[in-house]
């Protein structure tokens, strides 16, 4: 089959950086499901380990965790989903990715693509709704559905990704007041429309500008990017036996400012399920399958802002070029090497 490779450590002035390269059919496990891959997205980990910050591995030959697709064969033990389904998820790190005609994935790490948005809105979804779910409802402990609790969030970085996830979620289903932080007037208009209540500026001193909304104690703080260079506001502005969420990496992040306030730091990374595995593997499954349905009744829309056409080695690495430089709003989107003969292939084998 077709496959887009990739060059571990490469820079995106690498002529090399990515190629077409031709791979095996994968050999689906007991219970995968092989998935011809209509749709894909590019987030900050693919640009991670491409540019060698994030090292899965030699047989992790290519990138591509955000995917939309459908169904073309189960392993032996599937009993979630059946071929002719479409489908969404984010997969496993530890495996290849999806940056190819077809793509093994364990079912538990998949839900049912939302039937209103084509491929390549949902494509847009996987990833960044599992990360901002377990941040808001898992690490900082706040119930959906509870519309009348108070309390207010702040999201640094609300225009990114996550962050677009992270404002709908918490605007539509809990009662938070949300505030995003945003530099730009398009990210912060962006921000406006996902639903914050307010947007501040975080090139600005943000005590400041959190002072001029009137909003009250900040409960929650969702720390999206940059953290280590907004940890001492961060632990200023937290009020008293709040929650601190963080997504970001860092050699060293000292929590002893939380200290004085009783204040609780919780991390939040996405892979933790499917790389612990076992039962609490098919969380992601529910969640995904909660987001569709959120998405069909128009609850949450997709975040596609970019759409860069058919997958091709430069397109992935315009896509990357966008995703590196750190000032994208929403996400970017790429049409999958799927196709239907490449299915029936695979099938008549």
């Amino acid at each position: 089959m077709q496959a887009i490779g990739y060059r571990p450590g490469s820079a995106l002035s690498d002529p090399q950086c990515f190629v077409e390269i031709s791979k095996e059919y994968p050999k689906p496990r007991p219970r995968d499901l092989l998935v011809s891959v209509r749709a894909v997205s590019v987030n900050p980990v693919d640009t991670k380990i491409r540019n060698g910050q994030v090292f899965l591995g030699e047989e992790i030959d290519v990138l591509g965790w955000d995917v939309a697709g459908v169904v073309v064969d189960v392993g032996a033990d599937v009993t979630l989903f059946r071929p002719g389904d479409e489908v969404f998820y984010s997969g496993n790190l530890n495996r290849p990715g999806a940056n190819a005609e077809l793509h093994a994935v364990d079912e538990r790490l998949v839900g049912r693509k939302p039937a209103r948005l084509t491929f390549m809105q949902a494509a847009a979804l996987p990833l960044t709704s599992l990360t901002a779910w377990e941040l808001l409802f898992d690490r900082l402990d706040v119930t959906p559905g509870s519309l009348h609790d108070g309390g207010t969030l702040l999201i640094i970085g609300g225009a990114g990704g996550v962050g677009s996830m992270l404002i709908q979620l918490a605007r539509r289903l809990t009662g938070l007041t949300v505030i995003a932080t945003a530099s730009r007037p398009e990210s912060r208009e962006w921000c406006l429309s996902l639903g914050a209540h307010h947007v501040i500026d975080h090139s600005r001193s943000m005590i400041e500008e959190l002072a001029a909304t009137g909003a009250s104690a900040i409960t929650h703080i969702a720390a999206l990017n940059q953290t280590e260079q907004h940890w001492a506001a961060i632990a200023a502005i937290i009020a008293p036996y709040g929650k601190v969420g963080v997504i970001t990496n860092h050699a060293i992040l000292d929590a002893t400012p939380l200290r004085s306030k009783s204040a609780s730091l919780h991390w939040e990374d996405v892979v933790t399920r499917p790389h612990s595995g076992g039962a609490d593997m098919v969380a992601h499954h529910r969640i995904l399958e909660e987001v569709s349905a959120l998405a069909d009744s128009g609850v949450l829309r997709s975040t596609v802002t970019t759409d860069l056409g058919k997958l091709t080695p430069s397109s992935l690495l315009e896509a990357h070029r966008l995703v590196e430089g750190g000032r994208m709003l929403g996400k970017v989107v790429l049409e999958g090497l799927s196709t239907e003969m490449g299915a029936r292939h695979y099938l008549r084998r």
